[in-house]
């Protein structure tokens, strides 16, 4: 598991089978894999396609979910290696909700997730849920 922000983790599929204790959600962004959540971790799948290009309605999803989230303690998004899908979900949220600009935000991933991989087309597909969110 990366720390990304004092709320914000990504992680793996193996960290989503046994988070720690200090974990209180779990977002599992993964088509490939799914869980049973341990027993008290508020739990959510939104599957997306590995390496496939960034889906902004999925982004939306998981970025409006994380929202819901906030203040309540620290959430885990996990994908298979933690790498690329989860990382892209954590850097839209920072970019639609916190109104970090997305070069500030890909330096932070990179910095506290080494081998950070985001997905194809993430920075255009998320100033498209920028204005999805602007329109709702």
């Amino acid at each position: 598991m990366h720390l990304i922000t004092d709320s914000l983790l990504v992680g793996g599929i193996d960290d989503a089978e046994g988070p720690s204790e200090l974990i209180g959600a779990l977002l599992l962004v993964a088509e490939e894999v799914s869980i049973t959540p341990a027993a008290g971790v508020d739990y959510h799948r939104i599957p997306f396609r590995e390496f496939a290009k960034a889906d902004p309605m999925k982004l939306r999803e998981a970025v409006q979910w994380l929202e819901s989230r906030a203040g309540k303690g620290r959430t885990l998004v996990c994908c298979r290696a933690g790498m690329g899908r989860s990382v892209s979900v954590v850097m839209a949220y920072l970019c639609c909700v916190e109104g970090r600009t997305y070069d500030e935000v890909l330096k932070l991933v990179m910095a506290r997730r080494p081998g950070a991989m985001p997905l194809a087309n993430l920075q255009v597909a998320i100033e498209q849920v920028r204005q999805l969110r602007r329109a709702a």
